[in-house]
């Protein structure tokens, strides 16, 4: 009898671990690839989605171009694992497995703040970042330069910024009455990085004419209004669209799993191998925080999901086969974002060259750089013709 092998999540988790599987299955194992989707999304270019809808045929890789004819695909929605009877339960069926690999991303962490899931936008899908474009693009034609539309982006992070960015950057390019202001509770934008970093993305930002509120918490939102602060005397902003980027959280489907999970974000415990609580089901990606040594777990990052599919998909063909898992450690390349047009980088590592003699640089330097990465990612995961075709989008 066959070895049944299940990846759910088409993301880089997802696809990247597909990729290394379908390398390394032995004669006796199958593949069975489950995803909400019929392509992978390349995440981390959903944001240039709000500015030119167009581009999101550039940014999604059909399933067919990914895999091999061996691999079975599903499309489905996937409600529950049960661990113990090693089944995989959809909304129309379920999948059984002896090994399964988890790569279903994460949620949006809302932080129990009154009104911001009920009235904020996500940007965590294409579908996503349609309705944004949607929404900005109608404030807009109803606003005026006295009475420009009121765009609030929540969260000052990698996602937050490149989201400013893009719409400032429709704004300008369609001359549209639209005030951009993006909220940050913590001290500066882009908090916990290199201060030199933050100083380049904040010039940037402002550059674009975008407004910076740094230091005051979301607290409430209410149908056209987000509140900062705690105190009386703190801002109150109007809004007509708001987006809210400021933290991850596993999927409400995780929170049932039978398998050890962070009490506060339910994102799935995993060792620097992969393997979850149960020795059958492996998670990476978004849905795990992957053990890094005491006290540490992998970033949350495309980056680190990259490197990490190729070693859980070996992994998992590993355990399937009865031999040793191999570890993990994640290697930082480095850190570009976005801001409209421009790109700013940081610490970046190349092959062979080793570290960019600059430790923070922008520019066409950058720009290109934030392309080159895209677009190998869609090389390595489809092929060179799709990169190639994608390049002026990115």
């Amino acid at each position: 009898m066959s070895t049944q092998i299940v990846v759910v999540g088409s993301g880089y988790a997802g696809a990247g671990a597909v990729k290394r599987l379908e390398e390394e299955l032995d004669a006796g194992m199958e593949l069975t690839w489950i995803s909400e989707t019929d392509y992978h999304l390349v995440l981390h270019e959903v944001h240039r989605c709000i500015r030119d809808p167009s581009v999101e045929s550039k940014i999604t890789i059909p399933i067919d171009d990914i895999k091999s004819d061996a691999t079975e695909f599903r499309k489905g929605h996937v409600t529950d694992v049960d661990a113990d009877e090693r089944v995989v339960e959809l909304e129309d069926g379920e999948v059984e497995y002896d090994y399964l690999l988890l790569a279903i991303g994460s949620g949006t962490a809302f932080f129990g703040i009154d009104g911001l899931r009920e009235y904020a936008h996500e940007l965590k899908s294409l579908d996503d970042a349609r309705t944004i474009h949607a929404e900005v693009k109608e404030a807009a034609e109803a606003a005026s330069r006295d009475d420009p539309a009121q765009i609030i982006i929540g969260g000052a992070g990698l996602s937050g910024i490149q989201t400013a960015g893009e719409i400032a950057e429709y704004r300008d390019e369609h001359r549209a009455p639209i005030d951009v202001t993006l909220v940050e509770g913590l001290d500066e934008v882009f908090p916990n990085n290199d201060p030199e970093l933050q100083g380049a993305l904040r010039r940037r930002l402002e550059a674009l004419d975008i407004e910076i509120l740094t230091g005051d918490f979301i607290s409430k939102v209410d149908e056209e209004t987000v509140y900062l602060g705690d105190d009386e005397d703190d801002a109150e902003l109007a809004y007509d669209t708001l987006v809210w980027t400021g933290g991850i959280t596993g999927h409400e489907e995780v929170h049932g799993m039978e398998l050890d999970q962070d009490d506060r974000s339910h994102r799935v415990f995993a060792d620097a191998d992969f393997q979850t609580s149960d020795e059958r089901v492996f998670a990476l990606g978004d849905t795990a925080l992957v053990e890094q040594g005491p006290d540490s777990v992998a970033p949350p990052t495309a980056q680190a999901a990259w490197q990490a599919a190729d070693v859980a998909g070996e992994n998992v063909a590993r355990a399937a086969a009865g031999k040793p898992l191999k570890t993990w450690r994640h290697d930082d390349k480095g850190t570009v974002v976005s801001v409209g047009d421009d790109a700013v980088a940081h610490d970046v590592k190349l092959p062979v060259f080793g570290s960019f003699p600059m430790n923070v640089f922008g520019g066409p330097a950058a720009r290109n750089l934030k392309k080159a990465i895209a677009a190998r990612w869609i090389a390595d995961v489809s092929s060179p013709k799709n990169a190639l075709g994608a390049w002026e989008s990115l």
